[in-house]
């Protein structure tokens, strides 16, 4: 497989290919329940995906900044938050994450953004610290998994 294309996703069809992979990843694999995974903030974000060179989505994640988006960013007007990262299980291992955590940082940068926070569950730390993430904070719990804050200045 050649290099996912990765861009922001435009239209209902595109977003709804986003939910999608989140409905697989979130709710199927690893059990979050529909009524935590998908929230209001979805209307208020970028939603970037991930497909081969077929058009099929490989994987998601979204971008939080500006009004509305406060309880993610810390009220900072210069940090976005990404979250809701993922990837289709046929899809791992092939640099698609990545490829998304990049395409998430472009965004925030032509936004005028100037670092990025996410909650990472503690399973992925290594994935983010490669990607130059550095941890803060406790760990805790979100819809029962184990987390850490991490952020990355742009």
């Amino acid at each position: 497989m050649s290099g996912p294309r990765v861009r922001e996703a435009v239209g209902p069809a595109e977003r709804e290919a986003c939910f999608t992979v989140r409905r697989e990843v979130f709710v199927g694999e690893q059990g979050v329940a529909p009524e935590i995974e998908y929230d209001t903030l979805d209307a208020l974000a970028v939603h970037v995906l991930a497909s081969d060179a077929e058009g099929t989505p490989l994987g998601t994640g979204r971008l939080l900044h500006g009004p509305g988006t406060e309880a993610k960013t810390g009220g900072e007007p210069g940090v976005g938050s990404l979250g809701r990262l993922a990837v289709r299980a046929r899809a791992r291992g092939l640099g698609v994450g990545a490829a998304l955590v990049r395409g998430i940082e472009e965004a925030a940068r032509g936004r005028g953004l100037g670092a990025v926070d996410l909650h990472a569950q503690t399973h992925a730390l290594g994935f983010y610290e490669r990607l130059g993430y550095t941890a803060y904070g406790p760990e805790f719990p979100d819809a029962g998994i184990p987390h850490r804050a991490m952020r990355k200045k742009l």
